[in-house]
């Protein structure tokens, strides 16, 4: 495994590029409404992306192998979608809860970030996923800093996840990323603490836990890309981009809209 710390020039790539990420999923928020097609919320971002923050939207014909080239500037992963989801003409209608993930490069690198719209008003088994799933994300943010694991970070995901009755998916984890959209290591969401991987200060990587109302298969569906849960139960994702310190975490995809952090989080 060939991890790439980042020096300090390149925490400082990271962290622009993140927030630049962030910034993209800020400005799309007012614009989550019952009506909207993801296709819209496609050329939106777009748009932004490249004419105003002058960043290139990471997906826009990424092509890993054994993939067809991915046609949208965003995923967009709504209801039991679990991720990948490819925008299109379909609106969004009250009700439904929407991943929007977000990759831009910006001098070189990547800042990927996702989060969940609930479109109007939305069921109370829906928030209630979409909120336990943020959570358990920050559970796993929480674990970080030098000389821990990775193992502990999956741990405290699957932990809180299926003590609140949720199951996480398995297949799909979170990854190293740098100049590279997709590096090592593998940030898995379930595993046992003390193992994998050891934290190292310059590290950067995702945590992007995908955690299912239901149970945790899943199936590709036949544009090669989007994922969905089998029994067609909701799934929920947030994603942040962390970069491990010399004594703890930076959470670098962070902006004036995003979230407010759980309170169990200190300072």
């Amino acid at each position: 495994m060939t991890i790439t710390p980042k020096d300090p020039q390149g925490a400082e790539g990271m962290r622009v590029a993140g927030r630049l990420a962030s910034e993209v999923l800020d400005y799309l928020t007012p614009f989550v409404v019952p009506g909207v097609t993801t296709n819209e919320l496609d050329k939106l971002a777009h748009d932004y992306m490249v004419n105003v923050q002058g960043t290139i939207p990471a997906p826009l014909n990424y092509q890993p192998p054994g993939y067809s080239p991915y046609p949208k500037s965003i995923c967009t992963s709504i209801n039991h979608q679990v991720c990948h989801g490819i925008p299109n003409e379909k609106a969004l209608k009250k009700g439904d809860i929407v991943n929007i993930d977000i990759t831009v490069i910006k001098d070189g690198w990547h800042g990927d970030t996702s989060r969940m719209f609930m479109v109007g008003d939305v069921s109370i088994a829906a928030k209630r996923l979409c909120n336990a799933t943020y959570e358990a994300m920050w559970h796993g943010i929480a674990q970080v800093k030098p000389g821990a694991r990775l193992g502990d970070i999956g741990w405290a995901i699957q932990k809180f996840a299926e003590n609140m009755g949720f199951s996480i998916v398995r297949e799909f984890c979170g990854h190293g990323i740098g100049r590279v959209f997709h590096e090592e290591p593998q940030v898995l969401h379930y595993g046992k603490p003390g193992t994998l991987e050891e934290l190292k200060p310059g590290m950067t990587f995702t945590i992007e836990p995908m955690i299912n109302a239901g149970k945790r298969e899943i199936k590709e569906m036949g544009d090669g890309w989007t994922i969905v849960t089998k029994d067609r139960s909701l799934s929920a994702q947030w994603e942040h981009t962390i970069l491990v310190t010399d004594t703890c975490y930076e959470v670098l995809t962070l902006s004036a809209g995003s979230p407010p952090v759980p309170a169990f989080i200190k300072g």
